[in-house]
């Protein structure tokens, strides 16, 4: 285990790291940040993470939906990522050039929704459809090989927002039809994974509602991140 004890780390940044089982005594800690899956988080005896939990509850409800196993509530919370969504891009619109600039060495609105695309061909079209075909050339994928070009991903693409948008659009059609035929038993179902080594390596064995969660909790996430970068971009041009 590493120590630090009287050390000046203010301004540290912690980028995908695991700090499973940290201790922070005896710190001082002002306008910092936390961002991540954090669980069992105890500040002076307190522990917060329920009600951190409840109150992103509270400000986006659709949160409670995509925990759902219900088809109904899962169809709402699709209906509500891709309205939360199309009011992002209407608002990037506004600012153009706005979806290629990023903050903080975050990816930019574009690279965002590029990941999106890659989200959708690999944990609904081959989790929950079981598709083996090649993934759409413009999706993001992971940083780790052999999965960063692999199953016809082209990283020198660099395509406009209006084809971005069209593609995603005619994905969130896609998982909309899906999702207004699928029934609780098929949402139970293990997931048809093609037997193949093609991201994601981890899916096989789980349900089918799992890799839906997938879906729909990186849409959402993303979306958020996606609006707290065009916050600080227009921020900083506001000054």
């Amino acid at each position: 285990m590493t120590r630090y004890v009287d050390e000046d780390l203010r301004g540290t940044e912690f980028r995908e790291c695991d700090l499973t089982g940290a201790r922070l005594i005896g710190v001082v800690m002002q306008d910092a940040v936390i961002d991540g899956l954090i669980t069992n988080l105890v500040v002076n005896g307190v522990e917060v993470t329920g009600y951190v939990e409840a109150e992103l509850d509270r400000r986006h409800p659709e949160r409670v939906l995509i925990r759902s196993d219900d088809p109904a509530d899962l169809r709402e919370a699709a209906r509500r990522l891709h309205a939360d969504w199309a009011a992002t891009v209407e608002r990037i619109r506004r600012t153009p050039g706005i979806e290629r600039r990023g903050v903080n060495d975050e990816w930019s609105a574009a690279q965002t929704m590029r990941h999106l695309v890659f989200v959708h061909d690999s944990w609904f079209r081959r989790c929950c459809l079981g598709s083996a075909e090649l993934f759409t050339p413009m999706g993001i994928g992971p940083t780790d090989e052999p999965y960063r070009e692999a199953h016809g991903l082209d990283l020198s693409l660099d395509p406009p927002l209006d084809e971005i948008v069209s593609v995603r659009a005619a994905q969130a059609a896609e998982l909309e039809t899906w999702l207004n035929d699928v029934t609780p038993a098929r949402l139970a179902a293990l997931a048809p994974v093609p037997d193949d080594d093609v991201w994601p390596p981890y899916a096989r064995g789980r349900s089918v509602r799992q890799c839906l969660g997938t879906v729909l909790n990186e849409t959402f996430e993303h979306h958020g991140f996606c609006v707290r970068d065009l916050d600080l971009i227009e921020g900083q041009d506001a000054e």
